[in-house]
């Protein structure tokens, strides 16, 4: 039962684009930056939405290693491929930019692929692969970011957590979405754990003595000092294929910044040489498929929706209820909250009124006592 209250959709979307306005985005770039964010509530996915505006993207402007005005550069195109240069701008900006370019391409061509260098947090990986999906295509995308996960066999944190998202047009009401990252957790499930006294399970986090490390709250230390990293996607050493997630994890470190001669690992650490803060330069890639130019969309969405229709009808494990599929469990969201609003809780309501007091904004919300 949820307990937080809602803020309507409509006025949250109207004071996230006001509050990006305040610290100098530009109208059009701030509605592209709060309907990322929102996407995330939509779907269920609130490690990427509001309770990230400020943290994330207001205070990286603060500090002066984010820029609000985001001046994209065409480095090199190509009719079906092209590189820009983010020059440390809004990164969900010059995300939209770049997936834009690529599905006209690949309505066109039938293929197209961009790549983005010296960008910054680009939110929810889904929300690109869906502007595809919404076009009629096959989207695919990843980012790197700061160094977080060891190698297999490794204990220090080289790579970031690096999604892997891929989304297909469907003949359901909605798309498959995966959208996952290449770690076997991430921080805020282990901030999660520490709040309720709970330890994180085994496998999950190495410690420089190559040993597994279940203590919450330490493990939050030792991530922040470095003596700590996450495990790839299957855990620990090769027992439970932790090399595969490895192994994905530095499939898009390379499409994130060979592609475009951007940063990678240890440079994307978001700290200089004296401990200051300094721009992230993360790289991202953006894929699209037509499938116009194989055996058709509608032929293809039939065969996509099929293919999940069948995997949710196999038989269930004993005690469970259903199987879904990529996406479904998100769209379910939605449709729990479409008519209710973002659910926030006390400490996004915090940073709302924090930044809303500081640039003196005309908004009143309910949870306010």
């Amino acid at each position: 039962m949820e307990t937080r209250p809602y803020v309507s959709w409509e006025l949250m979307n109207s004071f996230l684009i006001d509050a990006f306005k305040a610290y100098g985005v530009p109208e059009a770039d701030a509605a592209i930056c709060a309907d990322v964010l929102l996407e995330s509530d939509r779907r269920g996915i609130e490690s990427h939405g509001c309770n990230r505006f400020k943290p994330i993207y207001i205070d990286r402007i603060v500090a002066g290693i984010q820029k609000p005005v985001t001046e994209i550069e065409i480095v090199k195109e190509t009719v079906t491929t092209a590189v820009l240069d983010a020059h440390d701008g809004m990164g969900m900006v010059a995300s939209h930019k770049a997936m834009e370019m690529a599905i006209e391409k690949a309505k066109n061509y039938g293929l197209a692929m961009v790549a983005v260098r010296n960008s910054t947090h680009y939110g929810i990986a889904g929300y690109w692969a869906t502007m595809a999906t919404k076009a009629g295509m096959i989207g695919m995308t990843g980012t790197n970011a700061r160094p977080s996960i060891a190698p297999t066999f490794g204990v220090e944190n080289m790579l970031g957590t690096n999604p892997l998202t891929v989304g297909f047009p469907t003949d359901e009401e909605f798309p498959f979405m995966l959208d996952c990252a290449t770690s076997i957790t991430q921080r805020g499930k282990i901030e999660y754990y520490a709040r309720i006294g709970k330890d994180t399970p085994a496998g999950m986090v190495i410690g420089r003595d190559g040993s597994a490390m279940t203590d919450s709250k330490q493990i939050l230390v030792d991530l922040t000092k470095g003596h700590a990293a996450l495990a790839p996607l299957g855990g620990i050493g090769e027992e439970l294929a932790g090399y595969k997630g490895y192994g994905y994890a530095t499939v898009v470190e390379i499409l994130s910044a060979a592609l475009q001669a951007g940063n990678f690992l240890k440079a994307l650490t978001g700290i200089g040489e004296n401990g200051e803060k300094v721009p992230y330069h993360l790289g991202h890639w953006f894929l699209v498929i037509n499938p116009e130019f194989f055996m058709g969309l509608e032929s293809f969405k039939k065969t996509c929706g099929d293919i999940l229709r069948e995997l949710r009808a196999s038989q269930k494990a004993p005690g469970e209820e259903r199987i879904y599929t990529a996406g479904e469990k998100e769209y379910l969201v939605w449709l729990e909250r479409k008519d209710k609003g973002v659910p926030v809780g006390e400490a996004v309501q915090k940073e709302i009124l924090a930044v809303r007091d500081a640039k003196n904004l005309p908004y009143h919300f309910d949870f306010e006592k």
